[in-house]
């Protein structure tokens, strides 16, 4: 039995069957139920953990069906329509499911119905058709249920023959949607658990597979199916989802992002090989795999192409393939590329973006041109000491990190002002960037903070940025 605390007392939250079957029902004192039963066993009742093995379970459940809910603390919803074929029918895919969780040491109650609530009804309280269910089917308040025996109703069935209109008006708006529910007049979708794929290839054993080369060889077939759909579609995967279905239950998940649109099986394992070897948490087949899926929600076209004679194609892919390992052993989230941003403050004009996203292209220089911003900036700019003439001259000479710099080339200025909104009561200065280069040829990046007595009595100079 499952017991909680409630205002002082042990009360009984949950009873198995052996326990019901000695009068000790879910909301007696526990002190009670020692007294008829004083070898009882009990444990800590945790809602929390309930719920956490319910969606580990539902995980596990996604072998029969991707529509796959949760449902605490009652069990499981499972939506095989189009899925029963597969498995030699209603009967077999029930039959499955229930020597599977009792495999697991859970004891299940199975129903079938045109409605998930009818089935979760038929499996909570017993009995075969929705009309003969009890009237705790339709509520769970005890209020409603005394309201609706008072009015001579006992079953489901004896509500579903009054008006609606008479049942809304009495017992209140809930009661009927709960009836339309269980009687198939409301619609209840169910959201897949699985991401919907436009390729799914799946591989069944006979006998739990447990050898990594065994699971290798499985893989690399449904890469092979996988490539040979993608190739009638003309399309090619940004992102590849692995499933290894446990034969305990537990559902190990793997994916793979790729920079460019993929389908050759090569390639692609070898970055699940990365993929595998880069885990912290290594796969532990346990007693074996007796199902791998691969899907490919992600997919974009990809045409066949033909390398020109400048190799100029074959160096881009060579990068595409360089960015896939990467990925796979860091992370698609570790790898990043700079975006533009829409926005004149240096610091402000580029943000990061996962890489392999889709690539923007930056303006390029004009041939033999400076690049107008460098490529390093500092954050903050740091501040430095400079000899200028005012009150808009050009460095002359600048003291950074303890050194003296003297310029011999100057540029600019390149005049940034700050944003109307913190121009308010002096918050923002003013900016005039210069392109620097001194004695020794290396070239930065300087501005002056503040305009000379009209933004500020003293302004103040600062590096933001060093040219390559």
């Amino acid at each position: 039995m499952l017991v909680a605390s409630d205002r002082g007392r042990q009360i009984i939250r949950a009873a198995n069957a052996a326990a019901l079957a000695e009068g000790l029902t879910p909301g007696l004192a526990l002190a009670d139920a020692r007294a008829a039963v004083p070898d009882v066993a009990v444990a800590a009742f945790d809602p929390d953990g309930d719920a956490a093995c319910l969606e580990w379970l539902a995980r596990g459940a996604t072998r029969w069906s991707p529509l796959v809910r949760a449902c605490p603390p009652h069990g499981l919803m499972i939506d095989i329509t189009g899925c029963a074929h597969l498995f030699g029918g209603e009967a077999s895919l029930v039959a499955d499911a229930v020597t599977r969780l009792g495999r697991l040491g859970f004891s299940a109650q199975p129903a079938l119905a045109a409605t998930p609530a009818a089935a979760m009804a038929l499996a909570r309280f017993g009995g075969e058709r929705v009309g003969d269910l009890p009237l705790a089917a339709l509520s769970d308040l005890e209020s409603v249920q005394t309201a609706l025996r008072r009015a001579g109703l006992k079953q489901v069935g004896d509500v579903a023959r009054l008006p609606r209109a008479a049942l809304a008006s009495r017992f209140g708006e809930a009661l009927v949607a709960a009836l339309d529910q269980l009687q198939e007049a409301a619609p209840q979708p169910l959201d897949a658990l699985l991401p919907a794929a436009p390729v799914v290839v799946q591989r069944r054993f006979a006998q739990p597979v447990a050898s990594h080369e065994a699971v290798r060889a499985a893989l690399e077939k449904l890469l092979l199916a996988a490539n040979v759909k993608l190739t009638a579609l003309g399309q090619g995967g940004r992102r590849f989802a692995l499933a290894l279905y446990r034969a305990d239950g537990h559902v190990a998940e793997l994916a793979l992002d790729t920079a460019a649109p993929q389908r050759d099986p090569a390639v692609l394992l070898r970055l699940f090989d990365e993929r595998i070897a880069a885990l912290n948490d290594p796969l532990d087949p346990g007693f074996g795999y007796d199902l791998l899926r691969l899907a490919v929600p992600d997919t974009a076209p990809l045409a066949e192409t033909q390398l020109g004679l400048d190799g100029g194609a074959l160096a881009e892919t060579q990068l595409t393939a360089l960015v896939d390992r990467l990925a796979a052993r860091l992370g698609r989230g570790r790898l990043k590329r700079l975006a533009r941003a829409d926005s004149h403050i240096p610091e402000q004009a580029s943000f990061e973006l996962p890489l392999g996203s889709d690539e923007e292209q930056w303006p390029l220089p004009e041939v033999g041109e400076p690049p107008g911003r460098p490529i390093r900036l500092f954050d903050p700019p740091q501040p430095i000491e400079v000899m200028a003439e005012v009150p808009d001259g050009p460095p002359r000479r600048f003291r950074w990190r303890a050194r003296v710099h003297d310029v011999m080339a100057h540029e600019g200025p390149e005049r940034i002002a700050a944003q109307w909104w913190r121009r308010k009561d002096g918050a923002g200065l003013t900016r005039d960037y210069w392109r620097v280069e001194d004695a020794e040829g290396r070239r930065y990046w300087l501005f002056r903070h503040g305009l000379y007595e009209r933004e500020t009595a003293a302004p103040r100079w600062y590096l933001h940025g060093l040219f390559a």
